[in-house]
């Protein structure tokens, strides 16, 4: 009895809505693929796009968004839809398939849709959310990771490169600068990107990645873009932060050790050598000297670096370390160079000054001990003999002299050494130590020595150990009190009128040793002594006469005679 009296209720409802025989069902809802993640749940006011296969109950189709090759896009809760898929869709997720099955009175009624859907029809629709967004959202952002440091965030008219991977709400990829290795760049706040971006890149630092999921209306809204992009589509970007900077940069310069003392800093004209690491924002390294096993030589000031380096090496100290950071208009532009260093990008170049000299440096003494005695020093033509070390301005030892048995030994004047050592060891005192510093023009040039790297400026550690005083160039022996007024009689010994080596010989050497004249240095004491006998023995008979003997400042005097007239 009491089942009777519901059925007549419920069939009395019906009548009441079509006036047509038949239950009064709801929907039924099969969610026959929920995905793993849900970012968001339909509600009543969500605008989504959905594809779907509708059909009977029988599965004939009748509709369907694919043979469209377009989603349905409306708001929930608006009638923008029949009232039964208004009602089961609420709660889906994005790529949430599910099967609604739609009574009549929740369809199309007693009138039907045409001649597709006859009236008073269940219909089944077989839906997956492609997408759902709300006129209040606003940009999703999701920090993935941040970089240990900071030192600047993206400002509105900064410029900015990044690469993204962008898909639609679904997954379905749309875009990705990884694929076309190549990064987006971009002002930020001018309107050359989606204002969801712009939005969603302030505040963001090189290196650092984000999630965004960007609504359609601070989107591509309702024209959507190209193929990929349809209207209405929510888009996620998953974007690293690459570079950053603004077209008013200047360079940064940071000292990072700075030489004590520092006698010199560099200024345009100079002749620098470097070392440097070259590498950008995001620390990726694309060049460096130190690969290359050499230097980077070049004059600072003159246009041969680019402009913000130019700018960065002057005012440096020998042996300093600085990090020189270059926005593009500084560096290599929007063209980039080479197939490493893209169009607009920001350069940081780790920079090792090894030494700097001007083309009309001289060279530099610091005599570093003094002995108290000091009766004579060294000059030109003077036979030496010293210690030295020889290194480069940032410490590596070249050559010693401790490395041999005995010091090294030269005639300063002589040209057997290079310019700028053979002056510094003038005017020395025995015991005495020097610290002196050669430019390259005075050293082994631009083309270097064996081991000596070419422009080097080289710094020597010399310790003069003995000295022999010399004779001017050309001469073999030289008085160091007046000659004898009678040369000739006093080499004659026995008197016969001429004089053989022997008696020339003994002569000499009988001054040598009375510290009356002096003999060249460095050289066999009897050859020098043949050479003089030879000299003066005019016709080669192996005797010196009166006739034949004549000083050699006589022999350069009358030499002088000839040429003045």
């Amino acid at each position: 009895m009491v089942r009777r009296i519901i059925l007549s209720l419920l069939l009395a409802t019906w009548f009441s809505v079509d006036c047509n025989p038949g239950p009064i069902d709801d929907i039924a809802v099969d969610r026959y693929f929920i995905p793993k993640s849900c970012i968001r749940e339909v509600k009543s006011g969500d605008f989504v796009r959905y594809h779907y296969n509708g059909t009977f109950t029988d599965g004939k189709q009748f509709d369907s968004s694919y043979d469209r090759g377009a989603a349905f896009f409306g708001q929930v809760g608006q009638k923008w839809q029949i009232a039964g898929v208004d009602k089961g869709i609420l709660g889906m997720c994005v790529n949430e398939h599910r099967k609604i099955t739609v009574p009549p009175h929740l369809a199309y009624g007693s009138q039907g849709a045409g001649d597709k859907v006859p009236p008073d029809t269940t219909l089944v629709f077989d839906l997956v959310l492609l997408d759902v967004f709300n006129r209040a959202d606003q940009v999703q952002t999701k920090v993935i990771s941040t970089p240990k440091e900071c030192k600047r965030s993206v400002m509105r008219t900064d410029f900015v490169r990044f690469h993204f991977n962008g898909t639609l709400l679904d997954g379905s990829a749309f875009d990705s600068s990884y694929k076309r290795s190549q990064t987006q760049d971009s002002v930020v706040g001018e309107g050359w990107l989606i204002k969801g971006l712009d939005e969603g890149l302030l505040g963001m630092c090189v290196g650092e990645i984000r999630h965004f999921v960007i609504p359609p209306f601070l989107a591509f809204g309702e024209k959507g873009y190209g193929t990929e992009i349809p209207a209405h589509a929510s888009l996620v970007y998953h974007l690293l932060l690459e570079d950053l900077h603004n077209p008013k940069d200047d360079i940064i310069v940071e000292v990072m050790e700075a030489p004590e003392p520092c006698t010199r800093k560099s200024v345009a004209g100079d002749y620098i050598r470097y070392h440097y690491n070259a590498s950008f924002l995001n620390g990726i390294t694309f060049d460096s000297s130190y690969q290359h096993n050499h230097t980077y030589n070049t004059y600072i000031g003159m246009g041969y670096m680019i402009a913000g380096i130019d700018k960065g090496l002057q005012g440096v100290c020998t042996g300093e370390r600085r990090r020189i950071i270059l926005p593009p208009h500084l560096a290599y532009g929007q063209q980039g160079a080479g197939k490493d260093i893209p169009g607009s990008a920001v350069l940081v170049f780790d920079i090792h000054v090894i030494d700097f000299h001007g083309v009309k440096d001289t060279v530099q003494v610091d005599i570093t001990r003094k002995p108290e005695a000091c009766n004579e020093t060294s000059e030109v033509n003077d036979f030496i003999q010293y210690h030295y070390n020889c290194s480069l301005l940032d410490g590596t030892l070249l050559f010693t002299s401790r490395d041999y048995e005995t010091p090294q030994d030269v005639v300063l004047g002589g040209d057997k050494i290079i310019d700028g050592l053979d002056e510094a060891l003038r005017n020395m005192c025995v015991g005495e130590r020097r610290t002196v510093i050669v430019p390259p023009h005075l050293g082994h040039g631009e083309k270097g020595a064996g081991i000596v790297p070419g422009s080097a400026v080289l710094r020597f550690e010399l310790e003069l150990v003995s000295l022999q005083k010399g004779v001017p160039e050309g001469y073999l022996f030289i008085w160091l009190e007046e000659s004898p007024g009678h040369l000739f009689e006093a080499l004659d010994v026995n008197q016969d009128q001429q004089v053989p080596l022997e008696e020339f010989s003994q002569f000499i050497k009988q001054q040598v040793s009375e510290g009356k004249g002096r003999l060249k240095p460095a050289q066999d004491q009897d050859s020098v002594i043949i050479d003089m006998f030879k000299n003066q023995d005019r016709n080669t008979d192996g005797l010196i006469t009166q006739d034949e003997l004549k000083l050699k400042v006589d022999e350069d005097a009358e030499k002088t005679r000839h040429e003045e007239l």
